[in-house]
């Protein structure tokens, strides 16, 4: 019923292929050369290198698909078949369906071979080409008259067609094919009737994903093309598809769902089935050992839940990955994709009518996300969501187990070292975007967490999740010091802690320690560097003669605007909870030596005064109860400081404007989220394309 195509095995001879490539037109309807063609089974890629491997065994083929499939119009004929057998499929019944959806694929399969082939080696428009290219009359007259033979007389007839077809391909050749882009229309509307309209089953599963990894291939021109994407054929022609709810509807329940891939394929055993009959020795690439929970963020974090995710979840992974091209790209006109994913609203929900583009479960999508957060695609959707969709936001902050989604992004930012910038920075933001809401700030510091095992700094029994993530965020700013250098890295910390700043409560004796260190450390640094700068201009004391007198300027202008930032985060938690934060006032009264030099300051005196304030009233206190009593213990101090907090007054304190940021998308997001995008999908994703060719992806992560 059907061959095997293993990762040795030689495609260049295969009969059916050749006859496929070579230079006589087939028919649509020629069943006997389809059924021939679509019974295969292939060990599909797996990685970078399986696909090199393949590409190679179809190199030849490919050329003389190139060569003759302008005259032949074979390409045309797959895709006629395709068409049909999709439209096929609503009618048949389960069972009937097994062979059918066997063949769609691998139509499929070879139709996004030849795609891929085109984009990486020629262009858009060759690949249009192809789709519409029609066969001469000479070419149909002898594959009618081939069809209609016998087997005995096919043979003599073969090499009378063969003739006559070089002929005609010689007398067309220069005929030019004319793109209408009619057939690719049609093609493109049957993958998303594909996608959105057949249920997913155990055996429709690879179907779908195929589906859906035809799409990412077609979009792939970008990558391969100088053009903009506004001028692309391609891409004009799926974002004017008039089905955008149902498609965008169709991937985020994919997502949401997060199937794991069936066993086998089609529904079929791996003994005596049409499917692997054949070959016994020969493995399929969509057979998986069996795995209990894949996904535990706590054994897999980073590119290990990358792979796990690409290996056990590839149609959630890919239609993620789809998702986000779509989202990302033509954003500067309407998008249809863009409006439809941030306007989506909770199936559980009663929105008004007309103004909600799908509706679907957000408990799904939000325990998904929860899941895999950690890895770059889904950081980028939960920004997607956060940050346009208010829907989804409002319910993210009801949740009552926001530990759930926090956590994995404190562990992607404690692992930066492990991370790329682009995630780190994005991770940031989705912080950032979440403590703009009050109610998050205070609930952060209601959720007690024990054990943190991950967090190795420190051995910590219990901390609430406000504490961690503070934690976590001046260690972020601490290591950006040291490596990256990001001054929108920093803004972007200080902006969630400055957020977050009015509602800390309960601060752990190690977080507010951290909080006044990190001042401590910073105005060390401007110390130092104001120092260099009054040296002489001769003196090598202190200037590194790599560093200009203009460049250190620069740095002491940045660091004074951190130091006013973590001034005012202080000031903040001083005049709104300090009857509830006695930990920090312990350490601002140990410390306050640290900010002796900067009560002279111009640009710090005013903050700084409210912490002399501060640490002047306690200190008195604390003062008069040790003439009393003798020498403090820790424990003593701190119930002086309670005590005395209930009588202090933050009236007493200079008003400051309370501390509230929001994000704000910069001009052109594209130009960074576009290549981020392909980036993930060239690292993560399950289609893999040649990086000798790709022209347009410029981050920082190797393909």
């Amino acid at each position: 019923m059907g061959i095997n195509v293993s990762r040795t095995a030689d495609l260049g001879s295969n009969e059916w292929l050749q006859r496929f490539v070579g230079r006589h037109h087939i028919a649509h309807d020629d069943e006997a050369f389809w059924n021939g063609l679509l019974n295969y089974n292939i060990v599909l890629p797996e990685n970078s290198q399986d696909q090199l491997n393949l590409d190679s065994r179809l190199e030849t083929l490919c050329q003389s698909f190139i060569g003759n499939n302008l005259k032949t119009g074979n390409f045309g004929s797959l895709v006629t078949v395709f068409l049909e057998k999709t439209s096929e499929l609503l009618s048949l019944s389960d069972q009937e369906s097994n062979m059918h959806v066997w063949q769609t694929f691998n139509a499929l399969f070879i139709i996004r071979s030849l795609v891929k082939y085109i984009n990486e080696t020629g262009s858009e428009f060759q690949l249009l080409q192809h789709f519409e290219a029609l066969p001469s009359a000479e070419l149909v007259q002898a594959a009618v008259e081939l069809q209609q033979q016998t087997p005995a007389e096919s043979a003599t007839i073969a090499i009378e067609a063969t003739e006559q077809a070089a002929t005609a391909a010689a007398a067309a050749a220069s005929a030019p094919v004319f793109v209408d882009g009619a057939k690719f229309e049609t093609f493109i509307d049957a993958l998303v009737n594909l996608i959105v309209v057949i249920p997913v089953k155990e055996f429709t599963y690879h179907l779908h994903l195929e589906a859906v990894n035809m799409l990412i291939t077609l979009l792939s021109v970008h990558l391969f093309a100088q053009q903009p994407t506004e001028k692309s054929i391609v891409f004009r022609t799926v974002f004017k598809c008039q089905h955008a709810n149902v498609l965008m509807s169709a991937l985020l329940h994919f997502v949401a769902r997060m199937v794991e891939v069936p066993h086998t394929m089609f529904g079929s055993s791996s003994a005596g089935s049409f499917v692997f009959g054949i070959a016994e020795s020969l493995l399929s690439i969509f057979t998986f050992r069996k795995q209990q929970d894949v996904l535990k963020a706590s054994n897999a974090v980073g590119g290990e839940l990358s792979q796990q995710f690409r290996t056990h979840y590839p149609l959630a992974n890919q239609s993620l990955l789809l998702i986000l091209i779509l989202t990302n790209h033509c954003t500067a006109q309407e998008n249809a994709y863009r409006a439809s994913l941030f306007g989506c609203a909770d199936s559980k929900d009663s929105p008004k009518q007309g103004t909600v583009s799908f509706q679907i479960d957000f408990s799904a999508v939000y325990e998904t996300l929860c899941r895999i957060v950690t890895i770059d695609q889904a950081t980028l959707l939960l920004y997607l969501l956060l940050h346009r969709n208010e829907r989804f936001y409002r319910f993210v902050m009801q949740q009552q187990d926001l530990e759930q989604l926090v956590i994995p992004i404190l562990q992607t930012l404690y692992n930066a070292p492990d991370s790329n910038s682009h995630h780190i920075y994005m991770s940031l933001i989705v912080l950032l975007i979440l403590s703009e809401d009050e109610g998050f700030n205070k609930n952060v510091h209601t959720i007690m967490l024990k054990n943190i095992t991950w967090y190795t700094e420190r051995t910590i029994s219990e901390i609430s999740l406000g504490g961690i993530l503070i934690l976590i965020v001046i260690r972020t700013i601490q290591y950006n010091m040291l490596k990256m250098r990001d001054k929108y890295l920093h803004t972007n910390c200080l902006a969630a802690l400055a957020n977050m700043s009015g509602h800390f409560r309960a601060l752990h004796p190690y977080v507010a320690q951290r909080l006044v260190s990190l001042f401590e450390t910073l105005a060390r640094k401007h110390t130092r560097l104001d120092a260099q700068l009054k040296e002489p201009a001769d003196s090598a004391v202190f200037v590194n003669v790599a560093t200009t007198a203009e460049d250190m300027l620069q740095d002491l202008s940045v660091l004074e605007e951190v130091l006013r930032m973590v001034l005012e985060i202080l000031n903040s938690c001083l005049t709104n909870q300090l009857v509830y934060c006695p930990n920090l006032v312990y350490t601002l009264l140990y410390k306050r030596s640290v900010f002796e030099g900067f009560r002279s300051h111009h640009a710090f005196q005013d903050v700084v005064q409210n912490i002399d304030m501060v640490v002047g009233f306690f200190s008195s206190r604390l003062q008069r109860v040790q003439e009393q009593r003798g020498e403090l213990g820790v424990n003593e101090v701190l119930e002086v400081i309670s005590k005395g907090a209930s009588q202090w007054s933050s009236d007493r304190l200079r008003k400051f404007p309370d501390l509230k940021f929001k994000y704000v998308e910069e001009d052109a997001p594209e130009e960074f989220f576009i290549p981020y995008v392909w980036t993930l999908v060239c690292k993560y994703g399950c289609v893999h394309f040649s990086s000798e060719s790709i022209k347009s992806v410029t981050t920082d992560i190797a393909c």
